[in-house]
């Protein structure tokens, strides 16, 4: 009985092993020239060293597979906003830091940002819903943050968060492409634009205030 269990769980670790290998082989053929849609089954089976029959015994089909990448890209990007929160904490400016831990992000990460962006706009309609609810996950926990950070009411910190996140997005796909010194000036740029957005909200929630206690 004991042996049986052995080897039931080592088939779980094989085939968990072989469905990692599997993302990182989609992953890896992602390109700028190459999105997910263009890649083949046949494609990813070979750069994973599986049969393309084997393929079945782990995503119903090549959206399954995709699904699985959105759902990993997701959670990458919430541990990148974790991230940059405990390099705050450390003493760090909260948008400079912010800025330096996202750009470094797609620095290193650069398939799982071409994924999130390309797709968010794709044919599928379930890549975009599932890439939509990533996104407004990391919204989420930027709200949460601002929540605790500042003294404004919530909706103002969920709309500063939603503008700020898609600031940050537009610039990542230009920092894709930039080497060090573009990519130096953009960060500055960046840090600039959200500087506006977080004093502007500052700004309109105080005028609100000042107008409501003058009536």
């Amino acid at each position: 009985m004991k042996n049986i269990k052995t080897s039931g769980g080592v088939r779980a670790q094989q085939k968990e092993r072989t469905r990692r290998t599997l993302i990182d082989a989609a992953f890896n053929q992602l390109n700028a020239e190459q999105g997910f849609a263009s890649l083949s089954l046949r494609e990813v089976a070979r750069e994973a060293g599986i049969a393309a029959t084997s393929f079945y015994r782990h995503f119903r089909d090549m959206d399954e597979l995709g699904l699985a990448m959105v759902d990993e890209s997701g959670l990458t990007l919430r541990q990148l906003l974790r991230q940059a929160r405990k390099r705050i904490e450390k003493g760090g400016s909260v948008l400079r830091t912010s800025v330096t831990t996202f750009i470094e992000f797609i620095d290193k990460n650069p398939k799982v940002f071409l994924l999130l962006l390309r797709e968010k706009a794709g044919t599928s309609a379930a890549f975009r819903s599932a890439i939509a609810r990533e996104i407004q996950h990391f919204i989420v926990e930027l709200v949460d943050y601002l929540d605790n950070a500042n003294q404004m009411p919530h909706h103002y910190n969920e709309a500063q968060a939603e503008a700020m996140v898609t600031i940050a997005f537009n610039a990542g796909a230009e920092a894709i492409d930039f080497d060090t010194v573009q990519r130096q000036k953009l960060i500055e740029d960046l840090i600039f634009q959200l500087r506006m957005v977080s004093r502007g909200a500052y700004y309109l929630y105080h005028k609100e205030q000042i107008k409501k206690d003058s009536h």
